[in-house]
């Protein structure tokens, strides 16, 4: 029976990866608790077993006096004394004694059986733990198992994963046995093996089925900077080229639209807004309000704010049903953005005063174009005038200086 256990552990550590010696180690152990629960068992005992030819043997330890037997025990969770650790005494020091009861045969071959199932169990767990922990951040592929008001469990081959609540889209039903691409936002170990937590509203959800559907993306050719999204209804991402010849924003669409449709069909009809990023923020604060366009931006770079101005006819277009283009664009850039219509804007325009001579300067170019109205471009350094208007200003004031005064 001895030798059919050892051959067991063999097979097991060549199908399930579980080290042979480890195995052993825990099978002595169990069998050490066994041990002490049968009639006259020795206070101090150690179980070995023969690796080679699966002889197991339990010895009587007989420790010398100044040794502390107490601190070497080592305990299971509910207290059991389940062997000793020798590692810290030299053991040439120790009598062993063996008191092998003459029915330990059968008790082994019943306990091996429970530890060889339990290790399997455990030695599992811990090998999808493994598998599982460096992929966060991953997309995977799952099936849906079941779901109700707390979370949707969906399979992903050797592990259940959890889709939390709070991690779904409001807007999507899973239905059982239905296939959904998730993101693994975190691995946790538990009593019950590995739990692996999905999500559905992850930024790096949308990141990722560009990845998968773009290869300019996977190649490193176009890179996706930003992404903001409201999950269900509308997102937005900007894009940049590492590589000439390449736009972003046409691969990322792919020919006649196929690609975005793609990642917009694993979304559920989620939109997506595909924009080109730009180092120069008002051209990427232009481009984040798309559709809309926009006729001017002023921007304030102390306070990262833009004030946009819109046609008359964009101005709901650029704001988006309950503000969401807005918020999206002012997310998607970092900046806090004003919208205004032109209409509006020519209205604050004439309400307000200019800068004077001696006024304190805004940074905003103080010449009033041909049509009457503040020029928006920002005023050069050191200057009250920007790149268009300084020329003209300074030969203006050159004409006055020479003037002839009035008697």
């Amino acid at each position: 029976m001895s030798k059919e256990i050892i051959e067991a552990l063999r097979q097991i550590e060549k199908e399930k990866g579980i080290g042979f010696n480890a195995l052993v180690s825990a099978l002595e152990d169990a069998l050490h608790s066994a041990y002490k629960k049968t009639p006259d068992a020795v206070e101090h005992a150690k179980v070995e077993i023969d690796p080679e030819v699966g002889d197991i043997r339990v010895y009587q330890l007989i420790f010398p006096e100044h040794v502390d037997v107490e601190a070497l025990k080592v305990l299971n969770e509910e207290g059991e004394e389940i062997g000793l650790d020798l590692s810290s005494i030299d053991e040439s020091q120790i009598e062993k004694i063996e008191v092998t009861p003459a029915n330990f045969g059968r008790i082994a071959a019943q306990t091996a059986k429970q530890v060889i199932l339990q290790r399997i169990r455990e030695a599992e767990r811990d090998l999808m733990f493994e598998e599982y922990v460096d992929r966060v951040g991953e997309l995977v592929t799952g099936i849906v198992q079941q779901s109700d008001q707390r979370y949707t469990l969906v399979e992903l081959g050797r592990v259940e994963a959890l889709l939390p609540k709070s991690e779904q889209v409001e807007t999507e039903r899973y239905e059982h046995g239905a296939r959904i691409k998730a993101v693994i936002v975190k691995v946790q170990n538990s009593t019950k093996g590995p739990q692996v937590i999905l999500s559905r509203r992850s930024d790096d959800l949308v990141r990722q089925l560009f990845q998968l559907e773009v290869p300019e993306i996977d190649d490193g050719l176009v890179e996706i900077r930003n992404i903001a999204r409201e999950p269900g209804f509308r997102c937005k991402v900007a894009v940049i080229s590492h590589a000439d010849g390449v736009d972003p924003v046409g691969a990322c669409v792919g020919p006649r639209g196929s690609r975005v449709r793609m990642v917009v069909s694993e979304l559920r009809g989620e939109r997506i807004d595909i924009i080109p990023y730009n180092e120069d923020a008002a051209r990427f604060v232009a481009k984040a309000l798309s559709p809309a366009r926009v006729r001017e931006v002023i921007v304030d770079d102390e306070e990262r704010s833009a004030t946009i101005i819109v046609p008359d006819d964009q101005l709901s277009l650029a704001i988006g049903k309950e503000g969401q283009n807005a918020r999206l664009a002012s997310k998607l850039t970092g900046w806090r953005i004003d919208i205004k219509s032109q209409t509006e804007m020519a209205q604050v325009d004439a309400e307000a005063p200019y800068a004077e001579a001696g006024d304190e300067f805004t940074g905003q170019c103080v010449a009033v174009t041909g049509s009457g109205k503040r020029c928006v471009n920002q005023a050069l350094a050191g200057g009250r005038y920007c790149g268009i208007h300084a020329d003209g200003h300074a030969a203006e004031v050159a004409v006055s200086d020479q003037a002839p005064q009035e008697e």
